[in-house]
């Protein structure tokens, strides 16, 4: 069972490290991570009744980028929105590498699994993988998300109306993975921090790198009280993992946990969100929910093929391919558009619909090939918790007719909705 004291033990040890943490509105800091885009996907589809494949810098504004040529002495970035390309990049590492990520994510967070081709990626992500066994996630799903959860609805159950993602969605992944790790209470509001920071290297490089710094320093202090004083932690299991005599060292388990902070909260939070909305949107489809739980897979699972959380990831090309047709230079960047697969037309019937009912039919939400989302388990059991709990707990909800907000999703790279006003009968 978890530590009763984990939060007292490490607070006395590497809390003070972060001290009397102030107050922190995350959503002050969205646009400049997310992108300041409604819905991309009708410019995604025009562009890829032109070709799955295109080169050249794309405006998501609405304006074209005059025809490139497809010949250059200078490669130039690659834009795939096809399911079929997608899906052939993502089986085949030996020509599409994720080696691009160490000059993006690399600088801010190490060396990741997310930057690493195999061999090394295989090593590693074996390595850290026991952690997300189905055992361990029955255990902390049990013992710890539920409570989260139901912890937070109860600050607003009597109230007949909340906002579910600012009082709910953003706040119980920072508590999960915080107490996965044995990481005290007190300092939930610096993970959100320091979560944006790192995903936002692209737009504030400064902020990233601060934020980096300032989770080296943090993580490091953590670490070496683990090695000394194991605990029941996610952090202590990293420490004495070992396959085959390979160990993680303190900077491989440094790189791990500040990968796993924006993945464990941004996914988590935005993916809950989405499948919320699109139930919510669809009033019918969220009473079958309530009636039959056993239909929560195939919603889930929906949702993440018609909104991702992430909608694009890259790789970089070893050699020279054709892709749909188009031959790519060797050294292209390419840029995967998984939110525009999931609503390729060639696939999918009316692909812009939330349709927890229509046929199941592989998607790439969580990504695809070796580089599947390592934690993507973890965050089907935490939206499952979530939202059996609104259904348990929440009479009659449905989006509140009186609220000031227009709830949609939004963003580019990460979409989620900015808010979810919802009105239901109090207890």
């Amino acid at each position: 069972m978890m530590s009763a004291s984990l939060d007292e033990t490490v607070g006395e040890t590497v809390g003070e490290t972060v001290g009397e943490t102030a107050s922190f509105d995350p959503f002050e800091l969205q646009d400049t991570v997310t992108g300041d885009i409604r819905d991309p996907y009708p410019r995604m589809a025009d562009l890829r009744r032109q070709s799955a494949v295109h080169f050249g810098n794309i405006d998501f504004t609405g304006s074209d980028d005059p025809e490139p040529s497809l010949v250059s002495e200078v490669p130039v970035p690659v834009s795939v929105f096809g399911h079929d390309e997608v899906v052939s990049v993502l089986r085949d590492d030996r020509t599409y590498s994720s080696t691009v990520y160490e000059g993006i994510m690399g600088v801010v967070m190490g060396p990741t699994i997310l930057q690493m081709d195999a061999p090394r990626h295989k090593v590693q992500r074996a390595l850290v993988s026991p952690a997300f066994r189905s055992r361990i996630l029955e255990r902390w799903e049990t013992e710890l998300v539920r409570s989260v959860v139901d912890d937070l609805i109860d600050a607003f159950a009597a109230r007949g109306r909340a906002d579910l993602v600012r009082e709910l969605n953003f706040g119980f992944p920072v508590q999960v993975i915080a107490r996965i790790l044995g990481l005290p209470m007190v300092d939930y509001p610096k993970f959100q921090e320091w979560t944006i920071g790192l995903i936002s290297v692209a737009s504030n490089w400064d902020r990233a790198m601060a934020a980096s710094e300032e989770l080296r320093v943090y993580l490091t202090a953590v670490i070496e009280q683990r090695r000394r004083q194991p605990a029941d932690d996610l952090i202590s299991d990293l420490v004495v993992a070992e396959i085959e005599g390979e160990r993680l060292s303190d900077e491989d388990i440094l790189a791990f946990l500040r990968l796993l902070l924006p993945a464990g909260v941004e996914t988590t939070y935005r993916a809950t969100g989405n499948l919320l909305f699109g139930l919510l949107q669809h009033p019918e489809q969220l009473e079958a929910l309530r009636n039959d739980r056993a239909l929560f897979p195939q919603a889930f699972e929906e949702s993440l093929r018609w909104e991702p959380p992430v909608t694009v990831i890259l790789r970089k090309t070893l050699k020279d391919a054709v892709l749909g047709g188009v031959p790519i230079p060797a050294n292209s960047d390419v840029g995967l558009f998984l939110g525009a697969a999931n609503r390729d037309d060639r696939r999918y019937a009316d692909p812009d619909t939330f349709d927890m009912f229509r046929q199941a039919q592989q998607h790439v939400g969580f990504g695809f090939g070796v580089h599947m989302c390592l934690g993507m388990h973890l965050a089907r059991m935490e939206a499952r918790v979530a939202v059996n709990a609104i259904l348990d707990r929440l009479d009659d909800i449905r989006f509140d007719p009186d609220a000031d907000d227009d709830p949609h999703i939004h963003g580019m790279a990460f979409r989620s909705p900015t808010s979810l006003p919802v009105c239901f009968s109090p207890r």
